[in-house]
């Protein structure tokens, strides 16, 4: 079992020196990541809020009490290939593949 103990770390966006602490070096270990953050917890909040690391679920944006949302996707209408009604899609389609609506996408897939 590693022992760990606090260390000062200086963030690499505002320049604050930070705490990493032995209980987020032993999480970090735990979920199998190798190295030590860059930023200080205010400016990883700040980046995730503004939608640059938001490498897991999408974009999101900060909500009156500053608190990430994620935001709307953009849908596409297009006629369904099976029934003929209107299929909203989360991509433009290209016309060389068919398109269905939700209903009728469930169908095909199973």
């Amino acid at each position: 079992m590693v022992a760990y103990s606090d260390k000062m770390l200086t963030c690499r966006d505002c320049g604050v020196t930070f705490v990493f602490t032995a209980g987020e070096q032993e999480f970090y270990a735990q979920k199998g990541f190798t190295n030590e953050p860059g930023r200080c917890p205010a400016c990883r909040a700040a980046r995730r809020a503004s939608g640059m690391g938001a490498g897991r679920g999408g974009l999101t944006a900060g909500d009156a009490a500053g608190e990430p949302r994620r935001l709307a996707r953009e849908l596409h209408e297009t006629v369904c290939a099976s029934c003929g009604g209107v299929a909203r899609v989360p991509f433009i389609p290209r016309g060389d593949r068919p398109v269905y609506c939700s209903t009728c996408f469930e169908r095909v897939r199973s």
